[in-house]
């Protein structure tokens, strides 16, 4: 449903168009993830879901693909308008 999406999100991501919020930097500490661990899961995810953003009404995706270690890395991504990707927050599952 989303392929062409997670395409261009992923396309970004091995270009390096992408920006890491603070908060998304804090969690991937918490959760001792590295920045490798992040593009690698969104690299080997699928889109689970398409959220809204209550505050802005724009649009993120749920990505959940595989660290470096094999281990399930859930991803919020956006598009901005820059045409980068916004890593909003990434977790360990």
């Amino acid at each position: 449903m989303f392929e062409s999406i997670l395409e261009n999100i992923q396309q970004k991501i091995l270009q390096q168009h992408y920006v890491m919020t603070i908060h998304a930097d804090e969690e991937m500490d918490d959760d001792n993830l590295m920045l490798d661990d992040v593009e690698q899961a969104i690299l080997t995810g699928e889109i689970l879901e398409r959220q809204k953003d209550i505050a802005t009404a724009e649009r993120k995706y749920r990505i959940r693909g595989y660290s470096t270690d094999g281990d399930l890395v859930e991803v919020i991504v956006k598009l901005g308008l820059s045409g980068k990707v916004i890593i909003i927050t990434v977790y360990a599952v």
